[in-house]
């Protein structure tokens, strides 16, 4: 079927993975490295990473995070820890009931899906958290973990992808969404692409609010030329970009 990218619909409801286990724990961090992707397919071994349990009872109330919700884009020269970015991934499409089902792929999620058929695939372009090497990284819900598939930093080259927007390059890191569009369109046919994107907004709301819940910032971001950030991140070729949305702590005034 014919892909589509977020630039090419005008919808009103958004504007927007060799062999031994080494585990590292330190006061700061809960993650633990662990073993690699032993797979055929795979070229070279993946680092993973185990993030921590996110928290299910915060502090601060849905409506207080709904009142204060902003976008954000200065951020501080500060690191986020690895429990942020946990809470942030889980609060994105973490698993929320676990189902045995395989097409759920490990169950239900934080945020709706047309037939849970969860067509979003969701990157850390990770630069400065505490614990994480540089790099870009898969969020494996149903695991809750991390894989790197690109080693280094690469924010700067991502924000000249992004039109320049240097809020991707202050931020310690960035959420990335992607989707594989016939995962949804295969049940719901060309209806379904709408499905995907109210689905994004779903999900980016989340990080909105959990973000604003851990005072901290994002902005979500669509403008971006498609290709390089494809060629940047090493997307395979059934996901579409959609949306970046760098996180950090926020500048004051901004």
């Amino acid at each position: 079927m014919k892909r589509f990218s977020l630039k090419s619909c005008l919808l009103p409801l958004i504007c927007i993975t060799f062999s031994a286990c080494v585990s590292e724990t330190t006061a700061n961090t809960t993650a633990n490295v662990v073993s690699n992707d032993t797979s055929v397919e795979a070229e070279e071994a993946q680092l993973t990473y185990i993030l921590p349990a996110p928290e299910l009872d915060g502090d601060v109330s849905v409506e207080k995070a709904l009142t204060n919700r902003r976008s954000h884009r200065q951020f501080q020269n500060k690191s986020i820890s690895m429990e942020h970015l946990s809470q942030i991934l889980w609060a994105a499409y973490g698993i929320t009931s676990p189902r045995p089902e395989p097409n759920l792929r490990g169950g239900l999620r934080t945020a709706p899906s047309a037939g849970a058929t969860y067509p979003l695939e969701i990157y850390v372009v990770a630069g400065n958290v505490e614990g994480l090497e540089p790099g870009v990284y898969r969020y494996i819900s149903e695991e809750h973990k991390l894989v790197k598939i690109v080693s280094g930093d690469v924010r700067d080259e991502l924000t000249e992808a992004a039109l320049g927007q240097r809020m991707i390059s202050a931020a310690p890191v960035t959420v990335f969404y992607s989707a594989i569009f016939e995962r949804t369109t295969d049940r719901y046919g060309d209806r379904g692409i709408y499905y995907i994107y109210i689905e994004l907004g779903h999900s980016a709301q989340n990080v909105y609010l959990q973000a604003e819940a851990l005072q901290l910032g994002t902005c979500a971001i669509g403008a971006f030329t498609d290709e390089r950030v494809r060629e940047i991140l090493n997307l395979p070729e059934n996901e579409v970009p959609l949306y970046l949305m760098p996180i950090g702590h926020i500048e004051n005034g901004s």
